[in-house]
């Protein structure tokens, strides 16, 4: 119920950019582009960025003159707000190469643990929980589960569609980054579900119950057990 309320209040970031955040993606593919769109039709400024920047110009240029491309680096120098998503391999590296520049900023980790491709970090999120596992490879940022759990086609199918709208379950420890999160969920189209801390994502990774469910609010907190 804290985090409930906790939404409601007003964010000192929001209120200070006016309610339009600048975001840098970490991992522009099918969610990281799926979602970057739809935050640059909402009127937010994102840089896309990754390991090839020069292959999102037409991803950019598709976008208009608030989408631009970029390096890792660059796209955290730009955004108020964070969002990465890669494989989830790839957190430790990024972690150490960017600490400094990551610290203290909202992130929107929307990674998934598959052992198949990730290896033995999948066993140390299904024996932890990823958003405890998450915050240990992203030390220092203020660190929140999102958009993890539906694929980037239903996200892009079923953005902005009437009431019901499709529910995104949230999990973080810092209250205003919580509330950042949940104002971005709902421009990108969607209702946010907060679950509670981080060390509640764990009923939203891979594999559990608020996993690939796409449902409204209503009904996601109701197959979680959370208050309506």
């Amino acid at each position: 119920m804290v985090f409930l309320a906790v939404v409601t209040r007003p964010s000192s970031l929001l209120a200070q950019t006016g309610n339009k955040l600048r975001i840098g993606i970490i991992g522009s593919g099918k969610i990281g582009g799926t979602i970057g769109g739809l935050w640059v039709k909402a009127g937010h400024p994102v840089l896309f960025s990754s390991r090839h920047p020069e292959a999102l110009k037409e991803l950019a240029a598709g976008l208009g003159p608030l989408a631009q491309t970029g390096t890792v680096a660059q796209a955290i120098q730009f955004g108020d707000v964070i969002f990465i998503a890669v494989p989830y391999g790839a957190l430790p590296q990024i972690g150490r190469d960017y600490a400094s520049a990551l610290k203290n900023k909202i992130v929107l980790d929307a990674c998934n643990a598959v052992a198949a491709r990730d290896g033995a970090i999948a066993d140390e999120v299904e024996q932890n929980g990823i958003g405890v596992t998450s915050q240990k490879y992203l030390a220092g940022t203020r660190l929140v589960r999102a958009f993890n759990t539906i694929s980037y086609a239903i996200f892009a199918r079923e953005a902005n569609r009437p009431a019901p709208r499709l529910a995104v379950p949230i999990a973080g420890d810092d209250p205003e980054a919580v509330q950042v999160a949940a104002a971005l969920v709902r421009d990108a189209g969607f209702d946010p579900v907060v679950v509670g801390k981080l060390v509640d994502a764990r009923r939203f990774q891979r594999g559990n119950p608020g996993y690939g469910q796409p449902v409204g609010a209503d009904e996601l907190r109701k197959k979680l057990n959370l208050p309506q």
